[in-house]
């Protein structure tokens, strides 16, 4: 998304992503062969800016919002322009660009994205809020309810630019969960809800709805689910002269109260929060040669939005590869830039 400047899962798409490797030649000159911690369950392998200010086939590879592995091995890259490229899993070199739209015809704010076995694409738009259905060639296919409550007001209780921004699949691809990025009007501040859909085939209906706590001041502009039913979760912010906050922490929404018939979520008392356990600050992390274009309280950091499971890491039970990616709004004192993380879940 567009940020807003504040103070202060391995699952469905496994097969796939277990081809993916956590680093390839683009990132290799800023790679250390033994990798770098950020904190005791997360390690830094490599950074990539080989796609910055970058065009394919005439479109812009910037604005990236979402990455998903692919069945067919590449790694899917959605911009919240509107496009979605196909990218070379080792080189991050772009393939294919597809262009999605709405039953309309207009671009999308497209915000999430998950790839089903068969190639379909599930692709969230912040703008109603919605999640779409697409082809492998962008056609649409259909459209998932949406509880009314996290439409954007006045037809819900959601804040602009604040609604869908994670996708993932969970319970082993038998159903699909979408974070919100900031709390519903009427929520507590900090307070987002985690929206789930029972899978029927190629049908989803509503399923169970929980609250996630963000830290003062950061939303959450990306989950991703794993095996065993937790939770990857970004929280993100940005301080004007300062720079961006990321934090990585694994949650737990097993235990968690179902919140889809609780109006306003205040604190009050019955209703258990999805756990949390942070894993690494970003800012913790080494920068292995980084540069920033504007201030940053490390130089590696900048607007990380996207986040994909794309396997887990050789002889390492409980260990995942994960790869990020900032969007950098078409800004020239932002960078795209993909991160490749060794997180230790255990």
């Amino acid at each position: 998304m567009r940020l807003r400047t504040v103070l202060a899962t391995l699952t469905a798409g496994l097969a796939a992503a277990t081809t993916l490797t956590a680093a390839g030649p683009a990132a290799a000159s800023a790679n250390s062969p033994g990798g770098h911690a950020c904190s005791p369950a997360v390690t830094l392998d490599g950074f990539s800016d080989s796609l910055d200010k970058t065009s394919y086939d005439g479109t812009f590879t910037g604005n990236l919002s979402a990455l998903a592995p692919d069945p067919d091995g590449t790694l899917a890259a959605l911009s919240d322009r509107s496009a979605l490229f196909s990218l070379d899993r080792r080189t991050l070199e772009p393939r294919k660009v597809v262009q999605l739209a709405d039953e309309k015809g207009a671009a999308l704010d497209a915000e999430g994205l998950v790839i089903d076995r068969d190639g379909t694409r599930l692709v969230t738009s912040e703008t109603e809020p919605s999640v779409r259905r697409y082809d492998r060639d962008g056609r649409l296919l259909g459209r998932l309810p949406v509880p009314a409550p996290l439409q954007v007001a006045p037809a819900g209780r959601a804040v602009v630019n604040g609604t869908f921004e994670g996708l993932s699949w969970a319970d082993g691809g038998r159903a699909l969960l979408a974070s919100m990025e900031y709390a519903l009007s009427g929520d507590a501040a900090g307070t987002v809800r985690l929206q789930t859909w029972k899978r029927h085939g190629a049908a989803f209906t509503l399923g169970a709805q929980y609250a996630y706590r963000a830290d003062a001041g950061l939303g959450v502009p990306e989950v991703q689910a794993l095996p065993d039913g937790r939770l990857l979760v970004l929280e993100r912010g940005f301080t004007a002269g300062v720079g961006n906050t990321v934090r990585l922490y694994l949650a737990d929404p097993r235990r968690a109260s179902d919140t889809r018939d609780v109006e306003h979520l205040t604190g009050q008392a019955g209703v258990r929060l999805v756990r949390k356990t942070l894993l690494a600050d970003i800012v913790d992390c080494p920068s292995l040669g980084a540069t920033a274009k504007q201030p940053q309280p490390n130089p590696l950091l900048d607007n990380i939005e996207g986040m994909a499971v794309t396997g887990r890491a050789p002889g390492r039970p409980g260990t995942f590869r994960v790869t990020l990616v900032s969007d950098d709004n078409q800004n020239a004192v932002q960078t795209t830039r993909f991160y490749f993380l060794r997180v230790r879940t255990r």
